[in-house]
């Protein structure tokens, strides 16, 4: 029977956390609540929620909805999401991550004093967070996936520089010190930190809790962009880390002739869904 460890360090972070206690509140009142997309980007705690009533819409249901109750999740949404909520007499139940909520006011803010430069957010598009930070410039700012389309900003005009919360640290960086050596000498570049560090320190964690295991399995939902970096860098550290949803992923093959387990999880994560994947393993080892 191998040895398992579950990753203490892991799971939800504050803002998912916040968002599916208002649901459960709003919930337990028998209210009939929408949430404006997947509260979290997990498939089983979606599945859970759903069956305690929750019911996911997207933009374009939420645009048929009048006298309605609906939840924003922690990614945050863009203006003219409060603007027809408003409009079609729907009360919102506000979930948006405060650090998510702050980075959008300091964009608003930058963008009126400013709106000829280039407000550039490094971060995922079509991400739901970054569409509500590009809807705090009329989706006049520029967002930029990775380092190589950096390349592609205008290095004669201003430059203000912001990030998803959940993108990578060192990449970030990268591209600051690229804008920096490239930026016309007439043109003012500023860049802001604006990376969750409940999300960035949770790398140099799951690093040493991937080096201290035969074998490492990350449960998290395939469309969490935070996950996936938090993986990549397991699988670095560790070839024999594989990605999971749920525990009927497991192949049992993969625990031949290993000694321990570890499991792990991104901020969407629930701790009880690393769990379920602890008991398979026990189940099967039986």
């Amino acid at each position: 029977m191998p040895q398992i460890e579950i990753d203490n360090g892991s799971g939800f972070c504050f803002g998912v956390t916040t968002a599916i206690r208002k649901a459960e509140e709003e919930l337990a009142k028998g209210t009939k609540l929408y949430c404006l997309g997947d509260i979290v980007h997990n498939g089983m705690e979606c599945e859970r929620l759903r069956n305690m009533g929750l019911i996911t819409i997207n933009h374009e249901e939420l645009k048929q909805l009048r006298n309605a109750k609906v939840l924003l999740r922690a990614h945050g949404e863009p203006p003219e999401t409060y603007e027809l909520a408003e409009r079609n007499n729907i009360e919102i139940i506000d979930a948006t991550c405060p650090v998510v909520l702050q980075l959008q006011r300091r964009i608003n803010r930058q963008y009126a004093a400013n709106s000829d430069a280039q407000i550039v957010i490094f971060g995922k598009p079509g991400h739901a967070e970054v569409l509500g930070l590009v809807g705090q410039t009329r989706n006049h700012a520029i967002v930029i996936a990775s380092f190589d389309d950096v390349k592609k900003l205008d290095m004669n005009r201003d430059i203000f520089l912001y990030s998803q919360t959940t993108k990578s640290l060192d990449e970030f960086q990268r591209i600051i010190e690229y804008i920096k050596e490239n930026i016309s000498q007439d043109a003012d570049f500023k860049s802001f930190d604006t990376i969750c560090r409940q999300v960035a320190n949770r790398m140099p964690n799951i690093i040493t809790f991937a080096n201290r295991h035969d074998l490492v399995l990350f449960v998290c939902g395939r469309k969490s962009s935070n996950g996936k970096v938090l993986f990549n860098e397991c699988r670095r550290v560790n070839p024999n880390s594989h990605l999971i949803e749920s525990a009927d992923e497991i192949d049992p093959e993969w625990l031949k002739g290993v000694s321990s387990v570890g499991i792990c999880g991104a901020t969407s994560t629930p701790k009880w869904l690393m769990e379920k994947c602890r008991d398979a393993i026990l189940l099967t080892n039986k």
